[in-house]
């Protein structure tokens, strides 16, 4: 299920590089990447990404200081690179998997001909790209960056599975707002915000 393919194409190449070059790609080109860098059972890569941006943007609000974590044996330093690992390492995959379960389920129900379940999380792993920013405490930057990351997801969700933008936006928008509003905490800033506005 998450085997490494030795053909890939476009963000897929392997290590730092790669998975610089896939984020580079996302954001600037994310159509084609979706169409040229989504390969079927190769799931490796596209965990490894995610792992990567979760790793940045929980290792962000740990500098900062804007999310405590509990000290273990009085080493609050050892404490943040052990939660920091469990995170990135242990949580984010199975967070993953779960959305791209419920995605799978939706785009049962929602569309006959589709692409596979390993597609779906890679799609997921992949649109997260602008979630690297989102642990700076800046609630319109976060809120900017849950809404890019949905956007890239519906688009990847199009391509992908070959389905009209509108209905791609329709079964991808509540896995979009788990992963990305919820997992990723850009919701709460944006609920905030949206507050302040309704309030003046």
């Amino acid at each position: 299920m998450t085997q490494w393919v030795a053909d890939v194409e476009g963000g897929r190449q392997r290590g730092l590089r790669g998975i610089a070059k896939a984020w580079l790609e996302v954001l600037a080109r994310p159509r084609r990447f979706f169409a040229a860098g989504i390969a079927p059972g190769d799931q490796g890569p596209g965990l490894t990404f995610a792992i990567a941006i979760v790793l940045v943007a929980q290792g962000t609000r740990f500098a900062l200081g804007t999310d405590p974590y509990p000290v273990l044996g009085g080493q609050p330093i050892l404490s943040g690179v052990f939660w920091l690992a469990a995170v990135s390492v242990l949580v984010a995959p199975v967070v993953l998997h779960v959305i791209g379960a419920l995605q799978t389920v939706v785009l049962a129900a929602g569309t006959d001909d589709r692409g596979g379940v390993s597609e779906t999380v890679q799609i997921l792993a992949y649109a997260s790209a602008p979630c690297v920013f989102s642990g700076i405490p800046v609630q319109s930057l976060q809120v900017a960056v849950g809404l890019w990351a949905g956007a890239l997801y519906c688009l990847g969700i199009a391509v992908v599975h070959d389905i009209r933008p509108v209905r791609a936006i329709l079964l991808g928008v509540v896995p979009a707002v788990v992963a990305y509003g919820y997992a990723f905490r850009t919701i709460i800033p944006a609920q905030t915000l949206l507050g302040g506005l309704v309030g003046v």
